[in-house]
């Protein structure tokens, strides 16, 4: 009886093993790289676990001259001790799953829902009062150029948060900031024709205005290769091959990536096209020093360069910020023309048609004499005749 009760123990314990393999098989879908590494690990410490159990029965049965039941009680005690935490860890990933099940299902019906909606309302125009908020932009049945300048707000509204949470960090790691700006500064110079100046140290002595020149770094980095189909990610020409089509396939997208929560599609899709764009965008504006000075780390750069997206609040406000700039990209392939973009010169001449300053000067008109410091964000020329303005730090002639 003591052996049959040792045995069924054992029996018991496979069964564990069997149900760890499918853990670790339910972390492949859907794909999530800590569950995955997190049930690995688990399958391989059981088994061991199960090999030194093996070995110390035999030895158990050796010291009680074959038949010792004593030795057979420790075992199967030992057994229980081992299997028992384990099972608790088994049930624990399972309630992982089934909450992840319960995300992609909210994806889903969400995604349905903004299809829905969006061919019960064909035929509506949109004002651009309406297109100023999220809800209506989610029911847009047409691109539009005012539908561009909501969305180029958006990114706008985005790139400070993303900003003031990057700054504040930088100071809470005790950074020099106006050497930071100096750095940026140096970093984005051009050669002008107006003559060689440095707006740095102006800033610098600004309380506030640091953000400005931060800004105009992570704009320059999302920004560039946005006159590409697929921001220079490949070599795709779908745009030139079959205009009509590629633009009736982007603005289907930006309806169907609107409504999207950024972080539950990755968390399904972490290698489609805006996974990439979010690679590589985070490592062209987090530098190496610049993240292990932060967050004590690389970890999470790591984790990106595997092709991974980190859980993180910091990640999570990239996220943000790159999925505004992705709809802007995809409505700018779906209007026909489509948006000209252009950006101030440094050391050009203030512009009020083309240009907007960030810094609010008294009385509310810019004074004579202000020359672009730096661009801030770009702008763009629209196929309606309407401009939505540069954004720029002025800073004066002399």
């Amino acid at each position: 009886m003591e052996m049959e009760m040792a045995m069924r123990e054992v029996f018991d314990a496979v069964s564990a093993m069997k149900k760890a393999y499918v853990s670790l098989q339910e972390a492949h879908s859907p794909w999530d790289q800590e569950k995955l590494k997190t049930a690995d690990v688990a399958v391989v410490g059981e088994l061991r676990k199960l090999g030194v159990l093996r070995e110390r029965f035999r030895r158990s049965r050796t010291a009680g001259g074959g038949g010792g039941g004593g030795g057979v009680v420790m075992t199967a005690s030992t057994l229980r001790e081992v299997v028992a935490p384990y099972e608790a860890a088994v049930e624990e990933l399972k309630r992982e799953v089934k909450s992840r099940e319960v995300e992609i299902q909210n994806l889903k019906e969400k995604l349905n829902g903004v299809v829905n909606i969006s061919h019960s309302k064909k035929g509506k125009s949109l004002s651009r009062r309406k297109v100023g908020c999220s809800s209506q932009a989610q029911v847009a049945v047409a691109p539009a150029p005012e539908l561009f300048e909501a969305t180029m707000s958006q990114v706008r509204e985005a790139l400070k948060s993303f900003t003031s949470l990057l700054l504040s960090l930088m100071r809470g790691a005790h950074w020099d900031i106006a050497a930071a700006v100096r750095s940026i500064e140096a970093a984005t110079a051009t050669a002008i024709t107006a003559g060689s100046f440095s707006t740095s140290s102006i800033i610098a002595t600004q309380n506030g205005n640091a953000k400005y020149a931060l800004q105009s770094y992570i704009s320059r980095k999302l920004f560039q290769g946005f006159d590409h189909e697929t921001f220079y990610m490949d070599g795709s020409l779908s745009s030139l091959l079959n205009p009509d089509q590629h633009r009736r396939d982007c603005f289907a997208r930006y309806r169907d990536f609107k409504a999207m929560d950024p972080t539950e599609l990755l968390g399904i899709l972490p290698t489609c096209q805006f996974g990439k764009f979010c690679n590589a965008k985070y490592l062209a504006i987090v530098h190496p020093k610049m993240e292990e000075s932060l967050f004590g780390d690389l970890e999470q750069r790591r984790h990106v360069v595997d092709g991974g997206h980190p859980r993180s609040e910091f990640y999570g406000e990239f996220l943000g910020l790159a999925k505004a700039v992705w709809l802007l990209h995809l409505l700018a392939f779906s209007l026909d023309p489509a948006p000209s973009q252009f950006e101030a010169s440094r050391g050009a001449e203030f512009h009020p048609g083309y240009m907007e300053s960030v810094v609010k000067f008294a009385g509310g008109r810019v004074p004579s004499g202000q020359v672009v410091g730096f661009p801030v964000s770009p702008g763009f020329k629209l196929g309606n005749g309407s401009v939505i303005k540069a954004r720029v730090y002025l800073v004066n002639r002399n």
